[in-house]
């Protein structure tokens, strides 16, 4: 492991051949030098997935909307039962279902679940056949099964007034940063 200041002595290209190891999308300034890595399931496959509409104008694909939103996601918008865990280091957790549904508003798609051991789902995206969940974080090194999973339906989630209500306060969030 390498300290921000043994990472300055490498070049641009240099980081991104040790990062391609690392399943990780880097993002760029206009000089080269990293901004920002990714490393949400499905990242590396996103760059060509884009909006079906024009209501978010600064978001052209994923990566685009997981910075937005990385800056909406707060423990008001966590799960409840999750609450007591949430932090900013570990910003997506409980954020699933909303974000799905948020991502399929802007990008289109499915939206799907992974069976999870305690019961009910974890939400993810399938758009142009390209699986991906901004929100797959929150599990850390814990790999999902993201094959074969049953459709999930807004009417099914949001049959839940206070994930309805968590949804739209998302949604808001995400509007005033456009």
């Amino acid at each position: 492991r390498l300290s921000f200041s043994a990472w300055r002595h490498y070049s641009a290209q240099q980081c991104k051949i040790i990062f391609s190891q690392f399943k990780t999308t880097l993002k760029y300034d206009q000089t080269g030098s990293i901004m920002k890595t990714y490393r949400f399931y499905g990242h590396e496959n996103v760059a060509n997935i884009h909006p079906v509409n024009s209501d978010y104008p600064s978001i052209h694909n994923p990566i685009d909307l997981y910075d937005a939103l990385s800056h909406v996601w707060s423990v008001d918008t966590c799960a409840p039962r999750y609450r007591p865990e949430w932090s900013k280091e570990n910003m997506t957790l409980g954020q699933c279902s909303i974000s799905s549904f948020l991502i399929q508003d802007i990008f289109g798609g499915e939206v799907r679940g992974v069976a999870l051991p305690e019961g009910g789902y974890h939400c993810f995206n399938i758009v142009d056949g390209v699986a991906f969940d901004l929100t797959s974080e929150q599990f850390g090194n814990q790999k999902l099964d993201y094959n074969n999973c049953p459709i999930q339906t807004r009417e099914e989630h949001f049959a839940s007034k206070e994930k309805y209500e968590r949804y739209l306060l998302l949604k808001s969030g995400l509007d005033k940063i456009k």
